[in-house]
């Protein structure tokens, strides 16, 4: 006699289209079976949401996978209440434990959707962060690729959906990627199916509203024949990155396009990608051997000979005011988009090396004379007022350059999710910036598996 949750299996699957079978090969090739670490969704209460949820929930119940669903209100629309009520009631029937995040705080006067945008990643990143997930599901579909490139083409610097993809909010996002296992399923096809199956969903009426870019898009489309293509860069190995070394990137001169946004992105510790124009006029100083110097999205390019080198920009961060980051005592801080500092004990802060080197001792600052001049203004420095101190790289803390890690994974070097660190080929094992040798009177830092002190 088939058990219960064979019984579901064969009632979600029986007859099922061919979306289906595509969407579980997505997930059994990216996602880890029989661990206990939740899988996040993003569940909107939308026919797209919906659809991952129920196929979602099967597959996770087949593979020993706990789900949580997490829903965004933006606060948009007075009927959010009941769309969060829905999502909550489907989450809870399926087997999925349910959280609601909110978007408070101020709205723009304009650019709405855009700021709605990056609060809903900003929200999801850091609720799956919290529950241990390293994955969220997003039920982009092959309609979503098709509005997303016609607003690309009109202008729009929308990155482009791809099925496996790091979380585009930075550093909320760090250690999370995003998997849209639906990129083979027209919208249409979706609500068919969850028509057959019974299920509601709710329509967001702001998808029709011709104020918003993705809404003119929709209607442009409608009744078109969109093929079902794979997203651009989808699969394709980014070429051109020879190395990384700590929060510096070589390039070489053929580097391609895809490679070298992502290289300026993570070196100048933003989220934002540069315009096309302006990365095509890079590219073709880079393939007509110029020699320059040129700085984009808070990076700093150097091309000389063969050598094309991308840092941190000082400039930039200093109008960035990045200046001085408060470090608290046995907490991981994100600084400058770049580093992932810890210090055991109050009083610290952080800060670039500019302005502050001559409060650095001869040994620090023999070890910053020893970097490109380019590279040593944008070094992190912690700073202690009572006593007085400044410590680049001696038994205060510990920290390490988030810029390999974080461009690898934009690069698609990390393709499961049970490979939670992303490195290049060849690349030098990472280097702590502190030693973390001996704190005053403190003792030894703890190791990483070692309890904090308070």
């Amino acid at each position: 006699m088939p058990r219960p949750a064979e019984r579901a299996e064969r009632r979600l699957t029986s007859g099922a289209p061919a979306w289906v079978a595509a969407a579980e090969a997505v997930l059994d090739a990216r996602l880890e079976a029989d661990v206990d670490r939740p899988l996040a969704v993003a569940l909107s209460g939308g026919g797209d949401s919906m659809a991952l949820l129920r196929l979602t929930s099967d597959w996770a119940r087949r593979r020993g996978r706990r789900l949580l669903a997490l829903t965004v209100d933006h606060g948009l629309s007075p009927d959010s209440p009941d769309w969060n009520a829905l999502a909550e009631r489907a989450a809870l029937s399926m087997g999925a434990d349910w959280r609601l995040l909110r978007w408070t705080g101020p709205r723009p006067a304009s650019g709405l959707p855009h700021a709605a945008r990056r609060a809903r990643h900003r929200l999801l990143a850091e609720a799956a962060r919290a529950a241990g997930a390293r994955v969220v599901l997003m039920a982009h579909t092959a309609d979503d690729v098709a509005e997303s490139e016609r607003m690309r083409a009109e202008g729009s610097s929308l990155g482009r959906l791809r099925a496996w993809a790091p979380s585009p909010v930075w550093p909320e996002g760090r250690g999370v990627m995003l998997l849209r296992p639906l990129l083979a399923a027209r919208r249409g096809e979706l609500r068919d199916w969850l028509t057959a199956l019974g299920a509601d969903w709710v329509e967001d009426p702001g998808n029709d509203d011709p104020r918003f870019a993705r809404a003119r898009a929709r209607r442009a489309l409608s009744g078109r024949l969109v093929p079902v293509t794979q997203p651009a860069g989808e699969g394709a190995a980014a070429e051109g990155v020879l190395r990384v070394e700590e929060d510096l990137v070589h390039l070489a001169r053929a580097v391609d396009g895809r490679a070298l946004a992502a290289a300026l992105v993570c070196a100048g510790g933003g989220d934002r990608p540069p315009r096309g124009d302006r990365l095509a006029a890079l590219l073709a100083r880079l393939r007509a051997g110029e020699d320059f110097v040129a700085v984009l999205r808070g990076a700093r390019i150097e091309a000389e000979g063969d050598r094309v080198r991308v840092c941190r920009e000082p400039g930039e961060l200093r109008r960035a005011a990045a200046a001085s980051l408060p470090l608290a005592p046995g907490v991981e801080a994100v600084w400058d988009g770049r580093w992932l500092l810890t210090v055991p004990e109050p009083g610290w802060s952080v800060a670039p090396a500019a302005g502050v080197m001559a409060r650095l001792s001869d040994a620090d600052r023999a070890t910053l004379k020893a970097l490109p001049p380019s590279l040593r203004a944008a070094r992190p420095v912690l700073i202690r007022n009572d006593p007085p101190a400044a410590v680049l790289a001696r038994g205060v803390g510990k920290g390490h350059a988030l810029v390999e890690e974080r461009l690898a994974r934009a690069l698609d070097r990390m393709t499961h999710e049970n490979h939670p660190d992303a490195v290049f080929h060849g690349a030098a094992p990472r280097k702590h910036l502190f030693s973390g040798v001996t704190i005053m009177n403190e003792g030894r830092f703890p190791g990483p598996e070692e309890p904090r002190r308070a």
